[in-house]
């Protein structure tokens, strides 16, 4: 059976530039401190590439392997009512990062591309950054306007509060 098609262009470009947003569609971006050191990465790096810190957040994730390499399918199901297909476009596992991108399938509210990548920086310290650029797909999430935006910029904050406390030893 054929894979599914994508629901946008360019597939795939948040891989070179997690800030590009091509025309009409919207930006989210945020990037959070998770701490410093070889182990917080690890740890961050293993919960981003394996959905824990999806899960930790109460999403669920239904994918077609435990961990996250292009082509693998996964739905996102948030509040146990909206589900969101998508398919790992890109992903990366290196010395200092790690991370992958989803693009969006029919059937999720919106169309885009949406990364996850955890970095060490130089100096040690590890950072989340979630980026994305969306446009509204389904009906629900046109009507939502700019409340749809506002959820979406506190789901990428809400993800680097839920990483942090799990590579402290925490749960969210």
């Amino acid at each position: 059976m054929p894979e599914a098609p994508f629901t946008y262009e360019p597939v795939g470009a948040t891989r070179d530039d997690l800030a590009f947003c091509p025309p009409g569609f919207h930006p989210t971006y945020g990037r959070t401190r998770l701490g410093e050191g070889t182990e917080v990465f690890r740890r961050a790096a293993d919960a981003v590439l394996t959905w824990e810190m999806h899960r930790a957040m109460g999403v669920r994730i239904d994918a077609t392997a435990a961990r996250a390499t292009p082509g693998v399918d996964l739905t996102v199901t948030l509040g146990g009512l909206i589900k969101a297909p998508c398919r790992i476009v890109w992903a990366v596992e290196e010395a200092r990062r790690a991370g992958w991108a989803s693009g969006t399938l029919a059937g999720h509210p919106e169309c885009g591309e949406e990364a996850f990548l955890v970095d060490r920086t130089g100096d040690g310290t590890v950072w989340l950054t979630v980026a994305a650029f969306s446009r509204a797909q389904k009906w629900y999430a046109r009507a939502g306007g700019a409340a749809t935006r506002g959820l979406q910029h506190a789901y990428a904050r809400r993800c680097g509060a839920t990483l942090r406390k799990l590579c402290a030893g925490g749960e969210e």
